[in-house]
């Protein structure tokens, strides 16, 4: 059965706080990634140095600042299900074309040790 959430067209929010930042409407996925177009909305001006920044540090191989970078966006950010509910982790790039990519899971990492 196909994921609902990945239907071509479906549109998952990035929100911050009480604000819509963008909202990514599903144009593919080959599992992990999930592909969208990206319509940002006047909060996303915010957040814009950091998605370049880490789209940057990708290209550059440099981990430090793309460690920085999704640390930001996850401790600012939250993404949402086309259904409105929070997503628990995600990897979410935003590319200077426009489009997004993301890998998500719904459920929490348990960054504990045994």
């Amino acid at each position: 059965m196909a994921n609902p959430h990945l239907t071509d067209g479906s549109v998952w929010l990035l929100r911050h706080g009480d604000r819509d930042v963008a909202r990514l409407t599903v144009t593919g996925a080959d599992m992990p990634w999930t592909f969208a177009d990206v319509e940002p909305l006047p909060a996303f001006d915010e957040f814009r140095a950091v998605f370049a920044d880490q789209e940057q540090a990708l290209e550059a191989g440099d981990d430090e600042l793309f460690d920085a970078c999704y640390d930001r966006i996850r401790a600012d950010l939250t993404l949402l299900f086309p259904d409105g509910r929070p997503v628990a982790e995600f990897l979410l790039h935003v590319h200077a074309d426009g489009t997004a990519s993301w890998r998500w899971t719904d459920e929490p990492f348990d960054d504990t040790e045994d």
